[in-house]
């Protein structure tokens, strides 16, 4: 072999528990190496460094050495394989490509199990693989993750009939990934009731690649095809323009007169209810009796399987008691969002409001009535949004929210830049007053 590769324990790495991981240590240039963890850990006084391997004093409680050492082994023909792959396909940056697609459990050679070229990938049907791999997940993801896997799946089929080409995992290249999204930024026909729309939003674009980049990842992890080179593959995504509403908002929605439209109330009290807890409409339409304990609300989110322990408004509670006193129906997305427009038009929400979007790489600009924009997740955006501008803090707002990271979080804040402007305000007054300096440093005559 050309690439030299070896395991290594550095002591200078000591863990917390007194172990240091071991690595494959693979040197693609004379100037360049990576790291490759085995996900094995010993105390450091056990490694050999002269014969590369444990040490048979090893501790029981680590493991027997044996066993150790013959795993280092079977890793280690394993990334002579992924180098060997990567060599013959021409991979560019082939440090890259190992460092990705070496996982400690990749136990079957790639170049005797999947290689393309004596295997014929070409023959696994891609389809297949998809829809095996939407069944493998739908007791472990949200109800809307099989949608989104069949969306997937016909945008990639579109794409197979408009360039008259079959899609095999042998022609997934970079070639392949932007003339996949110029397919769909300019191409792709969506057709509606109202007559065809031509081109996807960029988020819907990045939705698809990210779920088929993921895709493609877990299939190269069960070793059903051979490593991809998915370098470039960006996930495209634009800011998105959504509305909130404020709590006086919300407030008008939980008055509205609905005595001549009683069956929208169901609707309107859902909507006021993600609105004061933040949750998604598949977990706060599918609330139990069990889920409440005095005043406050214990929910394990369906999306992120996140628990989180929402403290209940008075407003909140009655909401939910009434929907248990009644046995109210769970209500279907699909309604909530038609009728929750017809209930925020009826509060007198109907402020036109312009928001921007890009589609075939140029804005579009669409100004419509507040109500029109309002959809079941204006709910938990108006919730983060509301708890931000009172003072919240972001910590806090996260676990109700479930939020797992400060930048996601923080896609959901809208607010104008009249209402920055007046938050800034108040912080200012609450600071001492408007004047920035003092009249002892004051100069000017």
């Amino acid at each position: 072999m050309n690439f030299p590769i070896k395991p290594v324990c550095n002591s200078r790495f000591i863990r917390k528990d007194g172990t240091c991981l071991i690595y494959i240590q693979y040197c693609f240039s004379h100037e360049s190496r990576t790291l490759l963890n085995t996900a094995i850990a010993i105390p450091p006084e056990y490694w050999n460094q002269k014969k590369e391997c444990v040490s048979d004093k090893l501790p029981e409680v680590f493991g027997a050495a044996e066993e150790i050492n013959f795993e280092l082994k079977r890793m280690m023909r394993a990334v002579e394989d992924i180098i060997d792959y990567g060599i013959k396909k021409k991979v560019p940056e082939i440090g890259k490509f190992v460092k990705k697609t070496f996982t400690p459990d990749f136990k079957i050679s790639i170049t005797q199990k999947v290689d393309l070229d004596k295997q014929g990938a070409a023959n696994i049907n891609i389809y297949d693989q998809i829809d095996e791999y939407s069944k493998s997940k739908e007791k472990k993801v949200c109800k809307d993750m099989p949608r989104i896997y069949r969306n997937m799946k016909e945008h990639l089929r579109a794409f197979e009939e408009f360039r008259n080409k079959p899609i095999t995992f042998d022609s997934l290249d970079l070639n392949f990934y932007e003339d996949f999204v110029d397919f769909l930024m300019f191409e792709y026909v969506q057709r509606r009731r109202k007559g065809n729309l031509v081109g996807l939003k960029v988020n819907t674009i990045g939705k698809t690649i990210k779920q088929f980049r993921t895709f493609l990842r877990n299939r190269m992890r069960k070793k059903i095809i051979a490593p991809i080179d998915m370098d470039g593959w960006t996930i495209l995504e634009e800011e998105v323009d959504a509305v909130y509403l404020s709590m006086d908002e919300v407030h008008s929605v939980y008055n509205v007169d609905l005595s001549n439209s009683p069956h929208l109330i169901s609707y309107r009290n859902d909507f006021v209810l993600g609105c004061l807890t933040g949750l998604r409409f598949s977990d706060f339409s599918e609330l139990m009796k069990d889920d409440v304990r005095k005043d406050m609300l214990y929910k394990k989110q369906n999306k992120s399987e996140h628990w989180v322990v929402i403290p209940l408004r008075d407003e909140a509670l009655q909401i939910l008691k009434n929907r248990f006193d009644n046995k109210v129906s769970v209500l279907t997305n699909g309604d909530f969002n038609k009728h929750i427009k017809t209930i925020a038009r009826m509060a007198g929400i109907v402020e036109l409001i312009k928001f921007s979007h890009k589609k075939h790489g140029k804005d579009v600009v669409e100004t419509k009535p507040k109500y029109e924009w309002i959809t079941s997740h204006t709910c938990r955006r108006s919730f983060c949004t509301n708890e931000f501008l009172a003072g919240t803090p972001v910590e806090l707002i996260m676990k109700i929210s479930g939020h797992k990271s400060v930048k996601d979080f923080y896609k959901y804040i809208r607010i104008t830049p009249e209402e920055a402007g007046q938050k800034m305000k108040e912080l200012w007054k609450g600071r001492g007053g408007m004047k920035a300096f003092s009249k002892e440093n004051e100069t000017l005559s």
